[in-house]
């Protein structure tokens, strides 16, 4: 999981202590505890367990459950001030830790992150603050013993064989032995096997154990995310020979004593290109208000917890979905057989059964294991286009337009008191990308949410509420999901962006969600409200998994949990689990509730931050795939001019975001007007110097796309035209003209203020810094700047 540990090695000729009975003795102490103490503790004389104890604690150290010190003697890591956590490296060399225990990432200098790589989990000690105020970090080591794989390019050149990696966030690129090339081609993308790590006198060496492909060969781009983000896509054969024994309908024997609910209209609503059937809904009248059935695939019932079919839906963690391309939770023969809610044929579920008021206050909540046939395939198109009085499609499906009827006006009882207690509403645009027959992308088409989304959205919160509430109420154990308060200085920062934008939000001591609302209420019909939510969303907090309930900010609830989709998710079926435990002790012999599991709380407390980092994992994943997708089709639209706003500010240039394509590209600050600028890195500024031009967050723009890097997923514009703001809104401190160009831009004046040239001449994209050991690759830095990766 994400704090992976080497397995106990059972295999000793002589009992020794566990890793639990030993982390309790140096838990215990007041200081460090020799090795010798440990052995006396346990009254160990045998040589064997010496021998076996040494072998055990050095894995515990490497597991960072441990800290080796002076004197043979071991200690706690939290004692020593010391944590655990996953390096991200960047571009230029530099990097951070981001701590498994949340918080601000620590800064990683150029010089610590000479032995170690982006992906590597470290031991790091937190130091004092740099120059910008970022707490600096110091590696004590690294705890990821495993085999490191990375995707890059190989490419061959005056007799040096190097892998440059595709993640920009490796600054280091691979030297490559001539024994181990395994027959790569110069300019295929590989995957490679790092042999030795980094040092601060040399590079990694690796050998090449996977050729891909070549660069530009369609689906390449997933090929590439999918192995650079270690995705597990290949099922074992355990996996495979238990899907042989999935039926493919449900046998009678497991219909027996279920609520039968097949006689009840449960449709589901979902994306025109859907293929599991998580969830299924019904609604109607209630003397109290309505009452609302949803009806949740019964995945526990065929995925028990240690099989082969767990231990790899575990190790997935959630399904990822890539344009026109999903590696699942579940093999299909569960994920889109016998577990989605198909039309037309019996399935089983598990139900949540509510009543909600006429303001929308959860009234009556139950949960039991059912029978059910859905009795349509819906799609957020049809249902919306039913709402809005399709004759056509009323006529089709009018044997449920009654109950859309009456899902729609839950959904106005449930929307009015979303807005009562303030959450967050964002209404995002995101795309679609329409590929041909050679999986070429011939279009990019916004896809936006109609009433049907946010009607079904509603339905799973209010289940996800219930199954909260009913863990809560019964003192079971399961993962909740968790929305922080947001971080202090990134609130800060995102409230002098506001101001700068001529908006306002309310400053409180704790902020409340409706703040956020009353500023998207504001931006609502700005041009540049998708930018504006961008920023909002940046300064909130990630949801996570965790066992302990802090409720959730956005969507201003005291308990949330994941119930409504356990194909694709695995917190949801952790729920499912504990929900039936439950049952199972209030109702003796109620049937149905096979896969019934308690996890400890130990358990809960490895499978929250898992299940976090492989969701953060698919994202990341999906975002590159995403970025290449976008490289990839603006290289058909070099030259051509599109509109956009201003999306960021930085002392390199400024970014612009396409208005009908969502896509961002640089204008580098060589490709302004030749004059001095000053850029206030605090209210995301860049002020030309001599005309007093103020370019900021939000402007529109015009531009023309320049040229298109795939390779490092960039994309450079020229600048054509901005409506820039007026000289009331530019800040009142003018600067002086100089009356010299011709000499280089002068140190920035003030905090957060820099000064950099536009001047063609002098001005330029910053090279990649040269990898360590560079000496020892002879013309690599030279070649690498020649060849188009």
């Amino acid at each position: 999981m994400n704090d992976k540990t080497t397995p106990e090695q059972p295999q000793h000729d002589v009992e020794i202590p566990s890793r639990e009975a030993m982390l309790e003795v140096v838990k215990n102490a007041l200081k460090p505890v020799a090795y010798q103490d440990i052995l006396s503790h346990f009254k160990l004389t045998d040589e064997r367990q010496h021998i076996g104890v040494k072998r055990r604690l050095r894995a515990m150290e490497r597991d960072g459950q441990l800290v080796y010190t002076r004197n043979d003697s071991y200690g706690m890591p939290e004692r020593m001030d010391l944590q655990k956590g996953v390096v991200i490296g960047h571009r230029d060399g530099f990097g951070f830790v981001r701590l498994d225990e949340g918080g601000p990432d620590l800064f990683l200098p150029f010089h610590q992150m000479q032995t170690v790589m982006h992906g590597d989990r470290v031991l790091v000690k937190a130091g004092a603050a740099d120059a910008k105020g970022r707490k600096e970090g110091r590696i004590v080591r690294t705890l990821n013993d495993e085999v490191r794989q990375i995707v890059g390019r190989y490419f061959f050149e005056d007799g040096i064989a190097l892998v440059v990696p595709d993640d920009t966030r490796v600054s280091q690129d691979l030297i490559i032995q001539p024994e181990h090339t395994n027959g790569a081609r110069h300019g295929q993308i590989v995957v490679a096997e790092i042999m030795s790590r980094p040092s601060r006198r040399s590079s990694p060496l690796a050998k090449v154990v996977e050729i891909i492909g070549d660069h530009m060969a369609p689906g390449m781009e997933i090929e590439v995310a999918i192995r650079e983000h270690n995705i597990p896509h290949e099922w074992p054969a355990a996996v495979e020979q238990e899907s042989k024994s999935i039926p493919a309908e449900v046998p009678d024997s497991d219909k027996k004593g279920r609520v039968d609910l097949r006689r009840l209209p449960l449709v589901t609503i979902d994306g025109e290109d859907a293929r599991d059937f998580d969830d299924a809904v019904f609604c109607q009248p209630d003397d109290k208000g309505f009452r609302l059935w949803v009806a949740i695939a019964d995945v526990s019932h065929y995925v028990r917890p240690g099989n082969g079919l767990d231990k790899e839906a575990l190790s997935r963690g959630n399904s990822v979905y890539f344009p026109n391309h999903v590696i699942p939770m579940l093999p299909e023969a569960l994920s889109n057989g016998l577990c989605s809610l198909n039309p037309q044929v019996d399935r089983l579920c598990m139900v949540a059964e509510m009543v909600i008021g006429p303001r929308g206050k959860l009234l009556e909540s139950s949960f039991y294991p059912a029978l059910m046939n859905s009795h349509a395939r819906l799609t957020y198109t049809k249902v919306a286009a039913i709402l809005d009085g399709d004759k056509e499609l009323r006529s089709q499906y009018q044997a449920v337009v009654p109950h859309i009827e009456n899902l729609q006006g839950l959904y106005k009882i449930l929307r009015g008191s979303r807005e009562r207690r303030g959450a967050i509403d964002f209404d995002t645009v995101e795309t679609r990308f329409i590929f041909n027959a050679e999986r070429k992308i011939e279009r990019i088409e916004p896809v936006h949410r109609n009433q049907a989304h946010m009607l079904i959205e509603e339905c799973m919160i209010m289940a996800n509420v219930a199954a909260a509430n009913f863990v809560e109420k019964n003192k079971g154990a399961a993962l909740f999901r968790v929305h922080d308060l947001p971080d202090e200085d990134r609130l800060m920062a995102f409230r002098m962006v506001l101001g700068e934008m001529g908006l306002t939000m309310p400053l409180r001591d704790e902020p409340a969600p409706a703040d956020f609302g009353e500023v998207l209420k504001q931006v609502a019909d700005r041009p540049d409200r998708e930018l504006i939510q961008t920023m909002l969303l940046r300064s909130l907090q990630q949801a996570i998994y965790t066992v302990e309930n802090r409720g959730h900010f956005g969507l201003a609830l005291k308990a949330y949990a994941h119930f409504t989709s356990p194909i694709r998710r695995y917190p949801d079926l952790v729920l499912h689990r504990e929900i039936k435990r439950i049952l199972a002790e209030q109702h003796r012999g109620m049937p149905g509730l096979e896969g019934a599991h308690h996890y400890e709380p130990k358990q809960l407390a490895e499978l929250g931050p898992h299940c976090s980092q492989t969701e953060r994992r698919a994202d990341d994943a999906t975002r590159q795939v995403d970025e290449w997708l976008k490289c990839e089709f603006m290289q058909d639209h070099v030259g051509d001019e599109f509109e956009g706003v201003i999306s960021a500010v930085t002392n390199f240039g400024l970014f612009v975001r396409l208005t009908d394509y969502m896509i961002d590209g640089l204008v580098h600050i060589s490709n302004l007007k030749s004059e001095y600028y000053h850029f206030d890195a605090e209210r995301h500024l860049l002020i030309g110097e001599s005309s007093g031009s103020v370019y900021r967050l939000g402007d529109k723009a015009r531009v023309k796309v320049a040229a298109v890097n795939l390779d490092e997923r960039k994309i450079d514009f020229e600048l054509l035209h901005v409506e820039q703001t007026s000289d009331a809104l530019a800040p009142k401190r003018r600067v002086k003209q100089k009356h010299s160009e011709k000499r280089g831009p002068s140190k920035g004046r003030g905090k957060g203020s820099s000064k950099a040239r536009g001047d063609k001449k002098t001005s330029g994209t910053k090279p990649k810094a040269a990898s360590p050991g560079a000496a020892k690759a002879g013309k690599k830095n030279s070649t690498r700047k020649k060849r188009s990766r």
